[in-house]
């Protein structure tokens, strides 16, 4: 039976010999407009209310590219930042170099083991230990809807299946309904891409895939047919997708432009924001198949010295993984806790439903690491996938010439 903790306090923190309050916390992040600057800032306003001194570093552009190669300069010039957003095998490229401190004595001794899914914990790890923390989950395998347009069309259940999303995107065409609103940016196609491969793989095939980079899978029948249905959502996007950001393609949801969008649940952020009501205004429905596509934000720490910046360090660790904390986050963020105990009473039923699936998922093995969002494999590696997949996308390429440039592309890359 999962323990269920009450909300940690730093005062509690204090008296058990735990992290205690203060310290100071430079904090490198690419979360600087909307949603996402109001996210960081519950962040910042949580470590401040504990008596602690945040130095907020910001770096706008390219996806965190541009933070990135800040960090490496700064790493290199032997004056790191204490806390950086970071996810994926990114936080184990950094601990092998060792470039991290590890916050393992603040999640001994609140239990994060027992509180975090095993497949994001383990991503938070290095050697054993915590060098980062997370601060949410955002499920990748969902569609948004607009039931206007499915009523409009005669459609009363949602599809299962790739097989049935087909009949229904042709049963809107034949309405003149555009089926899939969809942003023509090499991350949306891998979105989009990924979702496919875990309908029509399952989960054990999609690990194999696109987390061990197995050749065998890459070059199965399996991975031709998630071509082959990728090839069928290109026939159900408006001609105008190219270059179009995701949240555009969700405002064309909204208005009534398409009937559905693939995207992950920070989407869900902008219908919010619109003053839509899920269940009524929009429909959100997993992806077709049967698991979980996780993605999620963390911070790592990174190696400095000095007392302040230490205890700075070891406060922040566990007011981001406090239940308290992780509520108000996700709240803003549109995400999920990254903790499986944290009450949901304030989420809408989009979070609840993602939150249940994830506890399935975590108890059927059927939880995978998004390739399209940094979480399974290498930065290089994702590229070639990208690459490779919106060229498909964005030609006549056949399915199984596809297949073999993708494998040949991965075996170069590793």
């Amino acid at each position: 039976m999962r323990k269920m903790f009450a909300p940690v306090t730093i005062a509690a923190l204090a008296v058990s010999g735990a992290a205690r309050a203060e310290g100071t916390v430079e904090v490198l992040h690419w979360w600087t407009s909307g949603g996402e600057a109001k996210a960081v800032g519950e962040l910042k306003s949580a470590f401040e209310a504990q008596g602690g001194t945040w130095i907020d570093s910001p770096i706008a552009g390219g996806g965190g590219d541009a933070a990135m190669t800040a960090l490496r300069a700064r790493v290199v010039a032997g004056n790191p930042p204490t806390a950086v957003q970071l996810k994926g095998p990114g936080i184990q490229e950094w601990a092998e170099q060792g470039a991290l401190n590890d916050v393992q004595g603040v999640a001994e001794s609140e239990n994060w083991d027992s509180v975090l899914p095993p497949v994001l914990a383990s991503i938070m790890k290095y050697d054993g230990k915590y060098v980062a923390a997370p601060v949410n989950i955002h499920r990748v395998d969902w569609m948004w809807a607009n039931p206007k347009l499915l009523a409009d069309a005669g459609i009363e259940t949602m599809p299962t299946t790739w097989d049935e999303f087909n009949a229904v995107a042709d049963k809107l065409m034949e309405a003149g309904i555009t089926p899939l609103a969809h942003g023509g940016q090499p991350w949306q196609d891998a979105t989009v891409f990924e979702d496919v491969v875990l309908g029509i793989g399952g989960a054990e095939f999609y690990r194999k895939a696109l987390v061990e980079l197995d050749q065998e899978a890459l070059t199965s029948d399996t991975m031709v047919a998630s071509f082959d249905q990728l090839r069928k959502l290109r026939g159900y996007v408006d001609p105008n997708f190219p270059g179009r950001d995701w949240n555009l393609a969700t405002a064309m949801v909204m208005r009534g432009e398409a009937a559905f969008q693939i995207m992950g649940d920070w989407a869900k952020g902008e219908f919010l924001a619109a003053g839509k009501v899920p269940g009524e205004d929009f429909l959100c429905i997993p992806t077709p198949g049967n698991g979980f596509v996780l993605n999620s934000d963390s911070f790592t720490f990174f190696k400095v010295s000095g007392e302040e910046n230490l205890k700075g360090q070891q406060v922040l660790a566990s007011l981001i993984m406090s239940p308290d904390f992780q509520k108000t986050f996700n709240l803003a963020k549109g995400s999920i806790p990254a903790r499986t105990d944290v009450p949901l009473d304030e989420f809408d039923m989009c979070a609840k439903k993602s939150h249940e699936d994830l506890l399935a998922a975590i108890e059927n093995d059927t939880l995978v690491p998004s390739m399209a969002h940094e979480m399974a494999i290498p930065r290089s590696v994702r590229g070639e996938f990208l690459d490779l997949v919106t060229e498909f996308f964005n030609s006549d390429m056949d399915s199984a010439t596809a297949v073999k440039r993708l494998s040949d592309a991965v075996a170069r890359a590793q």
